[in-house]
């Protein structure tokens, strides 16, 4: 079932009285997104705080593109703390399936789980280089069969299911994550959107309303991952993932997990 048949925004049931016939009427409203935190906001965001548009944009590519970059044979390390299953110490949390499995299961064969690019390198030929193909804001570790399937496609709604990847769905150009990774997918991407601005000898990436984008620096649907982002708020998973990059490894923050709401009001 894809996320427009399950209702694709958070709803708000409000009381209305009527003296006419003594009922109450309930309205839908749709809530907007809004902060999880604002424990950076006189620090890290300072420079971001109240801004909007263009502007709002290019001070948080100021803010979080000063980083400590690792190399992609690191990256397998620190997924094994970024995605540790809270429930299991030994084990990663998968992204599009949620599976737990073991840390040591990483490789390529099947049954194991490797490093996905959710940014897919291929838009805009990063590849595996030291910069946006090893940045951890977009690097999730998944089941192997599933990344393969799962290609460099766009994302969009619909789709036939994934198999080893329960709710989530896949046509010959687009890809459509479970419900609890929609939110983490869309802000992955505009992440990257806001972090790769072209200005530091890598390509500018940008989100757009197309599928198959190809080696294009671009990743589709805007529209969709907007609402992915309000659908999907952020988890706590998310929310932990994000400080222990930033306390840990990167040093930088993905700034829509924070401020989940400075999506709309960028784009």
């Amino acid at each position: 079932m894809s996320i427009a048949q399950i209702g694709r925004w958070k709803a708000l049931a409000v009381a209305t009285s009527t003296v006419l016939v003594g009922l109450t009427l309930p309205a839908v409203t749709a809530t907007p997104a809004a902060a999880t935190t604002t424990a950076y906001d006189s620090t890290y965001y300072k420079n971001a705080i109240g801004k909007t548009g263009t502007s709002l944009k290019s001070s948080l590519h100021t803010i979080i593109s000063p980083q400590t970059k690792i190399s992609y044979d690191a990256v397998w390390n620190a997924l094994k703390v970024t995605d540790q299953d809270p429930n299991n110490s030994n084990n990663v949390i998968l992204l599009y399936s949620g599976t737990s499995r073991a840390k040591s299961l990483n490789g390529g064969d099947t049954g194991d789980w490797n490093r996905e690019h959710v940014w897919a390198k291929s838009h805009g030929n990063f590849g595996e280089a030291t910069g946006p193909g090893t940045d951890l804001h977009h690097l999730r570790p998944a089941d192997v069969q599933v990344n393969s399937i799962r290609g460099n496609k766009d994302f969009d709604n619909g789709g036939s299911a994934v198999s080893g990847a329960t709710g989530s769905y896949t046509d010959s150009d687009s890809f459509e994550p479970r419900n609890a990774d929609k939110g983490d997918v869309a802000r992955m991407i505009l992440y990257m959107a806001v972090r790769y601005e072209g200005d530091d000898g890598w390509a500018d990436l940008e989100p757009n309303q197309l599928v198959n984008n190809g080696s294009n620096p671009y990743m589709g649907k805007l529209s969709v991952l907007k609402a992915w982002n309000e659908a999907d708020p952020p988890s706590a998973f998310e929310e932990k993932r994000n400080q222990v990059i930033y306390d840990t490894y990167q040093h930088n923050r993905n700034p829509f997990i924070d401020h989940p709401e400075w999506v709309e009001a960028i784009w």
